[in-house]
């Protein structure tokens, strides 16, 4: 796992988030954030899709499923948070997302306090 800081589309989607973050600021419910989010990526000319399923399977059989906050341009998966920190129970929480779906960028995000803190991932398979 490394940063990937090249990436146009992580890097325009964490611009939205401080859009967001200063536009809002803390004390919402994740799913505001999440809707604010969505709608400030369509400004920019992203797709973006909430609440999107991931089947876990286990030798072929569906053995649960995944629901990511939010997928990017089908390609990145973003996990919105409103906790006192991010905490590595949530980094493994987008790793899983990211191996359940195939894809291999992640974002948390944690809108809880003042400024918007976050984490870039790259899940390499």
């Amino acid at each position: 796992m490394h940063a990937d800081e090249k990436d146009p589309i992580t890097r325009s989607i964490l611009a939205a988030a401080f859009s967001v973050s200063n536009e809002l600021g803390p004390g919402f419910l994740e799913k505001v954030y999440e809707r604010a989010l969505i709608r400030e990526l369509g400004m920019l000319g992203l797709r973006a899709r909430g609440q999107v399923k991931h089947s876990i399977l286990y030798k072929g059989e569906s053995v649960g499923d995944y629901i990511a906050d939010l997928v990017v341009q089908d390609s990145v998966i973003v996990e919105v948070k409103c906790v006192e920190g991010l905490a590595p129970e949530h980094v493994a929480q987008c790793i899983n997302y990211l191996k359940a779906s195939g894809m291999k960028r992640g974002l948390l995000l944690n809108f809880q306090k003042p400024r918007l803190e976050w984490k870039r991932l790259v899940y390499e398979f």
